[in-house]
């Protein structure tokens, strides 16, 4: 199956959250994905583990990556 036009193909969890804390900052994230690991004390591992096991947190974090960074991260930071 290819991944052609699979935006996220390559796109590690671990690069979304940190490329979205350095471009929007943990406070700005939090408004954006209203979930608690984003709002009480705030860290990357948390996060993950958090997004990990929640599919619907996950998706809308994916979304936000790609309407924030459309043509890679690279770019934009």
């Amino acid at each position: 199956m290819s991944q052609l036009n699979n935006p996220l193909h390559g796109v590690k969890l671990l690069h979304m959250v940190e490329a979205l804390v350095a471009f929007y900052g943990w406070e700005q994230l939090a408004l954006r994905v209203p979930v608690r690991c984003f709002t009480f004390d705030p860290s990357v591992k948390s996060s993950l583990k958090f997004l990990r096991k929640t599919p619907w947190a996950r998706e809308k974090l994916e979304q936000l990556y790609i309407a924030t960074f459309p043509n890679g991260v690279e770019e934009k930071l």
